[in-house]
């Protein structure tokens, strides 16, 4: 799959020539006119390959193809982990720029433009997936190699609306069946999208190759498993109908698929990640030389230290190298996220500067957070300097652990089975074993095991702490010491640009 990334610039943005999304998608056809078209382009094996590398490449890569977004705000790593990460206790960042507004604080809007980008970004994977379905059968390559792409397109498609379901909610819908051309796409219902999804990753379940059998980088069966796990798991906030029964059985399959949780935590999150899939099951992959990206990798490591952070990790012995020269000084936990450590655990790679966060500009005051870098397990720099080779985990194997241990603490499980599973986690981080199994326990662990890999907003609103005033940290609803915030926060608001431009996703008038 590194290769892969190499081939994804080659594949011509004419694959999306007629397929007018919104006014802030390119209009791809103009001139000068590119003879390189779609059809052209499915008619040979090496076309196909390189149309199928697009599809993947989109989660790590940028083109311009969104219109007056800069290219750094469109990456989907950057954009997902800021609008699931900033509004929560474990990060806040240090920029106030148009990009970021609102978002640390909770006072965001439709112009924020990290909302116009994982929108985007979103939308525009779910194109090139549907455009890749809706010709790949003209290619000359080989039924079943053929057939094991398109199961792989629908699965990332169907990952790309299980993101605009639990930001967005109501979201534009498009396959590829949908006309194309200039009209509009229409309106889903969150409902109705959620039971697409569903149905669509029980589809292709047994079309994808089976776990642990597929090249890395690429959607087997275990992806599509952890998928529905996780959308089972917050489908009472997506239906109002709980279905913690399904999300314990679907992540018990991969569970059961031969997966261990790697022995050394840190490691899960350096330059060489990619050989640890005994516990990763499918990341975002970059690559340092060849795929020159600032929405990413090197984003969540650049963004996470700045010189006199980097001089201090190295003096107290805690991180000799960092593997780049991208020091941002952009995001820090708070210290009330901090609270959840204790000093034992491998999985505090947290360095406290202040008990309070009294100017979110001030990237020196807060908890600093080392968790990503662009290092090697044995020590060595990265590939590139300036661009990082850490690859982004979507689904790893300690998040089927917790999401059984929850369902079984509400009562949908196995609860010897989930505890033990809870406590394998603990285990590996060095912390004693816990007597019972409590859901106080699961969103504390939660919290500790999956910080800064963009769980936090979704398992938050789902044990009913992001909004309410229950549980406050520093300014949670626009107030350095933390206040509730209103309802519409629950979810972000389709933007501006995009609302203007698709009437079928304007309120309807009464």
């Amino acid at each position: 799959m590194k290769k892969i990334m190499k081939t994804t610039t080659i594949l011509i943005s004419t694959l999306l020539t007629g397929l007018l999304l919104a006014s802030c998608v390119r209009d791809l056809d103009r001139l000068p006119t590119n003879d390189v078209t779609g059809p052209k382009v499915y008619s040979t094996e090496l076309g196909t390959r390189q149309a199928f590398a697009k599809v993947y490449g989109a989660w790590a890569l940028t083109e311009g193809d969104v219109a007056d977004i800069d290219d750094g705000f469109t990456g989907f790593t950057r954009a997902f982990f800021n609008l699931q990460e900033l509004p929560t206790d474990e990060v806040k960042c240090a920029w106030n720029d148009a990009a970021v507004k609102g978002l640390s604080d909770g006072t965001w809007d439709a112009t924020t433009v990290f909302i116009a980008g994982a929108y985007y970004r979103s939308i525009i994977q779910i194109k090139y997936a549907s455009e890749f379905l809706s010709n790949v059968d003209k290619s000359p390559i080989k039924s079943e190699e053929k057939e094991q792409m398109k199961a792989e397109a629908r699965f990332i498609r169907a990952y790309q609306y299980w993101v605009l379901m639990d930001l967005f909610g109501d979201v534009p819908f498009v396959t590829e069946t949908t006309p194309t051309g200039k009209t509009a796409p229409e309106k889903i219902a969150r409902k109705d999208l959620y039971d697409f999804i569903v149905s669509e990753l029980k589809a292709i379940e047994p079309l994808l190759k089976p776990a642990r059998q597929q090249e890395y980088g690429r959607a087997d069966q275990a992806a599509a498993q952890a998928l529905l796990a996780r959308v089972y798991l917050n489908a009472e906030v997506y239906t109002g109908t709980q279905h913690y029964a399904e999300a314990a059985e679907y992540a018990e399959k991969v569970i059961a698929a031969g997966y261990k949780l790697h022995g050394k935590y840190r490691e899960l999150f350096g330059a060489d990640n990619h050989k640890y899939t005994d516990e990763i099951i499918l990341s975002i992959v970059s690559d340092g030389q060849n795929a020159h990206s600032y929405g990413s990798a090197t984003f969540l490591v650049g963004a996470s230290y700045n010189k006199d952070m980097r001089d201090l990790l190295k003096e107290k012995g805690l991180l000799p190298i960092l593997g780049t020269n991208s020091l941002w000084g952009g995001n820090r936990a708070t210290p009330t996220f901090a609270k959840l450590f204790g000093s034992t655990d491998s999985r505090n790679l947290l360095l406290k500067s202040t008990d309070t966060i009294e100017k979110l500009s001030d990237f020196n005051q807060g908890v600093h957070v080392y968790k990503y870098t662009n290092v090697t397990s044995d020590g060595k720099p990265g590939s590139h300097p300036d661009y990082c080779d850490m690859d982004f985990p979507l689904f790893r194997l300690a998040e089927m652990y917790l999401i059984y241990a929850e369902c079984a603490a509400r009562g949908a499980a196995d609860k010897g089975k989930g505890l033990d599973y809870l406590n394998q986690i603990r285990s590996r981080a060095g912390i004693a074993p816990a007597g019972s199994l409590e859901l106080s326990q699961i969103i504390d662990e939660r919290g500790r095991e999956l910080y800064w890999e963009g769980h936090r907003r979704t398992d938050l609103i789902r044990f009913g702490l992001f909004t309410s005033g229950s549980y406050l940290w520093e300014w949670k609803g626009g107030k350095a010491s933390g206040a509730a915030m209103t309802a519409d926060r629950l979810l972000y608001p389709i933007p501006a640009s995009d609302a203007l431009a698709n009437p079928n996703l304007r309120p309807q008038s009464k």
